[in-house]
């Protein structure tokens, strides 16, 4: 007997600002987001536009610009978890648990308290 299959259950990754949650065909960003980088350019042209990847003397130590052709090598902080790889990571928590909508909701509730706070904190001391 021939079964059809099940659509996949998993929570969708958007490819265009990298969060969970929607598909790239409901995202409300206009346009696209960097993949490394999580500004408004998109992944291929993230070495002509990161400030990463542009030289930089003023800075110890100096940094200097990644030559066209070769990839990015700097460091990322991920904007959903601030760990340091990729948004589309195997070993991001938020991929690990592509399957499990509790603990995606649980984090995001978790991170906007914590964006709120933080945002909070801000205010507080611009005010004394």
């Amino acid at each position: 007997m021939i079964r059809m299959a099940n659509a996949n259950p998993g929570i969708p990754q958007c490819k265009n600002c990298w969060k969970w949650g929607h598909s790239t065909f409901s995202c409300r960003i206009q346009g696209s987001k960097c993949i490394k980088y999580n500004r408004p350019h998109k992944s291929e042209n993230h070495c002509k536009f990161g400030w990463c990847c542009k030289a930089n003397d003023k800075i110890n130590p100096p940094c200097l610009e990644t030559k066209k052709g070769e990839l990015c090598l700097h460091t990322f902080k991920y904007t959903n978890c601030c760990g340091e790889y990729q948004v589309d990571a195997t070993t991001c928590p938020f991929w690990k648990n592509q399957f499990n909508k509790e603990w995606h909701q649980k984090k995001y509730s978790e991170i906007h308290e914590n964006r709120i706070k933080s945002i909070c904190s801000a205010g507080n001391k611009e005010i004394k």
